[in-house]
Parts: C-alpha cells; sequence; structure tokens
C-alpha cells in the first residue's frame, strides 16, 4: 500500500493537533486584538467543515470553491475540503464576477463559501448560470442577511451547526473519508492567471503536495538551521496563488510555523510591524513598494535624520554590492560597517518595515530587477529569489544560502531535474510535484508536458556557471524587431521600475525599427516628490503629464538606456494616463500585465510613438 496515500494536508493537521493541540497554530487580528488559534481548533474546525459538506452531499473528486481573502476561514475550508476528498477551487477576492463564473462554471463547483458582501454580489449576478453550484456559504453575514433570498445561501454558522449535527450522527464519516485517500486525489485546482486566455484549472495532487511538503522539510530552498514551529509567517498574498498557498497552509503543516493573518490588504505593513516574521515571501511588486515606501516617508523626514539615512543608505549599497559579488556571504568589512549601521539606522528602519527579524525572504512568481534585491540585502535582508510555477507545485529552482547569485533564480532544488532545450531554450522541468493536468482541457495539457514528463514553462532561460538558472524572458514576450534583433522587454522593464517613481513598464518593439514604452508612475512617490517641488496636481493624469514629471521620468529612462547595448535602448516613450487595473483587464489578478490588452487599450498611443507627426504624447528619449 502506498504510505503517501494516508500522510495528506488534513492528516498532517490533525497529527499536529494530537501532538502539540495547544501550541499557536496560525492568529487572525479583529477589531484591533490579535485573537490566537491552536492546532486543535484548527482541525476541529476543519473537521467540522468536512462533515459540513458531507451534509450537503460532496462527494470524492467535486470541487468545493472558496472566494474571499486570508482569514483563518480560508484554511479550515481547504483542510476539510481535503479531508473528505474534494477538491479547493480558490478565487481571487478582485475576481469581476465574469472571471467568477469562468471558474465556478469550469471547475463545476458544487458548493462556494464566499467571504462577504462584496463577493455575495459577484455570485448573484452570475447565479443564473451556474447550474451545478448547490450550496453558497457566506462568512460575513453584513448586509446579506434579510436581504437576500436566494435559496442557495447559507450563512457560516449554519453551515458549522450543519456540520456539528453530522458529527453526531455519523461521527467517524471524515475519519473514514480521509484514511480512504489516495496519492492521486485532486487536492486543488488551480487556475492560471489568464495572461493570454482564459485561466485554465491545474490539477494538483495530494502527491504534488507531499513532494512540496517533503522538499520543504529537506531545507532544500530554506536557511539553516531549517525553519520550525517557531518561526512566524505574516499571510496577506491571495491564497488560491500556488505560491502563498506554499507558505501559509503548506509549509504551515510541514513545519509547524505560526500564520498571522492582517484585517485586511490595506493594513498589511501595520500587521509586519506587530508580528515580526521570521520568514517572508512576495512577489516583486511588494518588494518594490516597500522600497519606494522607504523613500516616501524619508523624504519627509527632519533635516538632521535625511542626513544620517543618506550616509547610512550609500554605507548599505556598498554592502549590498559586495554580498552580491560574493553570494550572500558577508566579509569582515561588511560585517563590521552592517553593525555600527545597525545601530544608527538598519535596526530602526527594519523594525519600522516589520522586517526587524526576517531571516529567510523571498521574491517569486516574476522576475525582479537585481538593483532591488540589492536594496534590501545592503539592509541585512537575506533576500533569495526563487522560481517555480503552478504547474509544478511552485518547485523548480531557488538561491540558496551562501550560494546567492543575483540575477539568476538559483539553482535545482531538491528532487528537481532542470534542463534547457538546446533549440529554443525554454526551461524544461521535471519531478514528483508535476501537476496532473489541466481540467477538463487534455489538449493544452499534451502542449505542456511531453511523453518524457518534461514540463514546458514557456519561460527562455540558460545557465550561469552551470549551476544556477537565468531567465531571460517568457518565450511569448520575447520581442523580435524588425531588424531580426531578439530582446527581452522584461529585464529593461525590470530596470525601470527599480526607480521608486515608476509602477509600470511596458516595452513595445515587436516587428517594429526601435524600442518605445508606456511608463506609468507610482502615484504616492511621485505625488510627494511634486509636493515637496510645490507642483499642484488633482488626478493621476494630470500629474503624470506634468513637463516636471515628464523629465523626471526621461531622466530614469535615460539612466537604464545607459545600461544596455544601443538597440536595445528605449526611443520613445508615452506616459499611461491611469493606473493599470484588474477589473478592467488590463492586469491578471497576480498584478502581470496582459500584454494583448494593453496593446487593444493602448493602440492609438503605441501608434503615435512610431509617427513623426505625434510629438505631443510621445517623449523622445535624449541621445
Amino acid at each position: 500500500m502506498n504510505t503517501i496515500a494516508t500522510n495528506t494536508l488534513a492528516r498532517r493537521i490533525r497529527t499536529r493537533a494530537e501532538e502539540t493541540p495547544d501550541r499557536i497554530a496560525m492568529r487572525e487580528k479583529n477589531y484591533g486584538l490579535w485573537e490566537e488559534v491552536t492546532w486543535a481548533d484548527y482541525w476541529d474546525r476543519s473537521a467540522l467543515v468536512g462533515h459540513a459538506l458531507l451534509a450537503l452531499g460532496v462527494e470524492v473528486g467535486d470541487r468545493v470553491a472558496v472566494h474571499s481573502e486570508n482569514r483563518c476561514e480560508w484554511l479550515w475550508s481547504d483542510v476539510g475540503i481535503t479531508a473528505v476528498r474534494a477538491g479547493t477551487v480558490g478565487l481571487y477576492p478582485t475576481n469581476p464576477a465574469p472571471e467568477v463564473l469562468h471558474v465556478l462554471r469550469d471547475s463545476g463547483a458544487c458548493v462556494l463559501i464566499a467571504e462577504d458582501q462584496e463577493q455575495i454580489d459577484k455570485y448573484l449576478e452570475i447565479a443564473n448560470e451556474l447550474p451545478d453550484l448547490r450550496t453558497v456559504v457566506y462568512i460575513d453575514p453584513r448586509g446579506i442577511q434579510g436581504r437576500y433570498d436566494d435559496p442557495r445561501l447559507m450563512s457560516w454558522d449554519d453551515f458549522l451547526a450543519l456540520g456539528e449535527q453530522h458529527r453526531t450522527d455519523h461521527p467517524a464519516a471524515v475519519t473514514e473519508r480521509l484514511e480512504a485517500a489516495q496519492t492521486d486525489d485532486l487536492a486543488t485546482l488551480v487556475y492560471t492567471s489568464g495572461t493570454t486566455g482564459p485561466p485554465k484549472g491545474a490539477m494538483l495532487s495530494i502527491s504534488n503536495i507531499e513532494f512540496v511538503i517533503e522538499t520543504l522539510q529537506s531545507g532544500g530552498a530554506f536557511v539553516d538551521p531549517p525553519a520550525s514551529d517557531r518561526d512566524l509567517v505574516v499571510s496577506y498574498l491571495p491564497l488560491c496563488h500556488v505560491a502563498e498557498r506554499v507558505f501559509t497552509t503548506w509549509f504551515n503543516a510541514a513545519v509547524g510555523s505560526q500564520v498571522n493573518f492582517a484585517e485586511s490588504i490595506e493594513t498589511v505593513q501595520q500587521a509586519l510591524r506587530e508580528v515580526q516574521p521570521t520568514l517572508l515571501f512576495g512577489v516583486p511588486r511588494i518588494w518594490e513598494k516597500i522600497a519606494a515606501g522607504v523613500h516616501i516617508r524619508m523624504s519627509g523626514a527632519s533635516w538632521l535624520k535625511r542626513k544620517n539615512f543618506d550616509f547610512w543608505m550609500k554605507r548599505a549599497a556598498w554592502i549590498g554590492r559586495t554580498l552580491v559579488e560574493n553570494q550572500g556571504n558577508h566579509t569582515a568589512a561588511t560585517k563590521a560597517v552592517y553593525a555600527i549601521g545597525w545601530v544608527c539606522l538598519y535596526r530602526p528602519l527594519r523594525e519600522r518595515l516589520g522586517l526587524a527579524k526576517v531571516r529567510y525572504a523571498a521574491s517569486g512568481a516574476a522576475p525582479i530587477a537585481p538593483e532591488v534585491l540589492e536594496f534590501f540585502m545592503g539592509i541585512g535582508i537575506p533576500m533569495h529569489e526563487v522560481y517555480g510555477m503552478t504547474e509544478n507545485s511552485a518547485i523548480a529552482t531557488a538561491n540558496m544560502a551562501g550560494r546567492v547569485k543575483v540575477g539568476t533564480v538559483g539553482e535545482p532544488q531538491v528532487g528537481a531535474e532542470i534542463r534547457i532545450d538546446d533549440e529554443t531554450g525554454e526551461i524544461l522541468t521535471r519531478h514528483a510535484g508535476t501537476f496532473a493536468g489541466y481540467w477538463n482541457n487534455p489538449e493544452a495539457t499534451a502542449k505542456t508536458v511531453d511523453a518524457d514528463g518534461w514540463l514546458h514553462t514557456g519561460d527562455v532561460g540558460e545557465w550561469v556557471d552551470g549551476t544556477h538558472i537565468k531567465i531571460t524572458d517568457r518565450i511569448k514576450d520575447i520581442i523580435i524587431t524588425a531588424g531580426g534583433k531578439n530582446i527581452s522587454p522584461s529585464e529593461i522593464e525590470n530596470s525601470l521600475k527599480s526607480s521608486p517613481y515608476i509602477k509600470e513598464a511596458i516595452v513595445i518593439g515587436d516587428r517594429r525599427k526601435y524600442l518605445t514604452a508606456l511608463i506609468g508612475i507610482e502615484l504616492d512617490t511621485v505625488g510627494n516628490w511634486a509636493q515637496e517641488r510645490k507642483l499642484g496636481f488633482t488626478t493621476y493624469r494630470d500629474l503624470s503629464e506634468k513637463s516636471e514629471v515628464i523629465e523626471l521620468v526621461q531622466s530614469i529612462v535615460d539612466e537604464t538606456n545607459r545600461k544596455f547595448a544601443s538597440v536595445e535602448t528605449i526611443k520613445r516613450f508615452a506616459m499611461l494616463p491611469k493606473e493599470l487595473d484588474h477589473e478592467e483587464g488590463e492586469l491578471t489578478a497576480t498584478q502581470k500585465i496582459k500584454r494583448s490588452a494593453i496593446n487593444e487599450r493602448f493602440a492609438e498611443a503605441i501608434e503615435g510613438l512610431y509617427s513623426d507627426s505625434d510629438r505631443a504624447a510621445a517623449h523622445e528619449v535624449k541621445a
């Protein structure tokens, strides 16, 4: 008998509840107070969810959707769903109704657990188009109870009461389902970001998740000493994203780390300060935002504080460069300088950012500019760029402690095979975490995983020193100019976005004579910059059209151009008139650019960048 069959996520949580019932598994902040959940409570609530689902007729292999911000109920639901051998389908809280419809209809979810009125309203818009959906459970009753009469609606309290009654009548039902689990059971459907079309549901099985957990426990991607139940994590990225599921749910079950949920996404920075996590994962946008925020706060500080900040940040820049040159290892000189800087700036700065105790920090899910990593390394944050994707359960490569090569995504993780296709340069991965395929889409599955089990990632890369992988770009995003030159736009874009004043940068140039760019400003940082210079403005568009702001952006473009060969430089740029938005189809739920949508939405501006007659919107870059 396969031993992994019974070693599921739910079983791991149950075991922790039995062995350390009173230890704190997670905390959630409500009305300003942190509320603790023990491992015993965690399993009890998860089992109760499982019983409620059984009472609702959920069968083995059914899909149950969760549409909520990060909170305890998300984890209780996920584990309870897994315990009864159903599959969890996560939705992004920002998904508009049409995307919610696609995921629920495509997955055939029979139960939806929604957070609040906002998500229930989305469901009600599409309710008539979801014949498979039998029950909709809402967690927060405010604005819902007594207002809607949809027969499928059920409150969270009533849902748990149903589970309690089922547990009384059938006390062994959840345990029987859990013990019968098989390695190929569907554990979760994770829908891809959908940059080039409708999101596809990637099927991750119990064995896929067990491979991830075993890799995490091996310490293959983490610092020494290995992570343990003494480590603290702040959960804030959407839990339907595979990377956050790894850090919040699977990692929590693997090593017993404590998970902390902020009150809302807007209060994450405050939660970081209060929790002071030891392990922290962020997508590039998060790290860029934190770095930009440092500059905003210091611009309003006193003269003495600004001088102290400038002095020690110059030292930090040197420390960061030295660490980069030494694969993340300190020299005697950097240790000495950092020790003094710790007292003068780095400790209070890191405490203010909520990063004072971070001993492992990771960036993943998209490329990040080396300058951003260097910034954090300089102030003492041990940064590690990692690489993975939904289809390989987020396990591929990682920069290991003491072997960090900035500009790469690291070396193969334990148990992972990595190779680069000789003809296309595409990165291929193969291991036990490779997904079971796309839900109801065998054609797409066959295009992604070949007959030999190699997963085609869609990323172009190259080996560095024979040990580390450097990602060039997505195959579909590579620009081929009219002169036949292959150019990676992401490297140029990330260099631009390393500036605290730039939020978005989209390089254009496929089949064109030269490169141009659409650039969006970081409203908070540029707004603060403008106020310091007594520049009045009313809206995002008004600010971005100021001649002084355009000159600021041009200086950043000029600085970036100096890093690249002539053919890779931006010749003209246009300012985006608005912040890009997920609901308007310009970004995915993970904040990735939908290039086809951008090309369509801003077609006129793009054409203006290549028209000699349109000089009002297109700004020439100085040679």
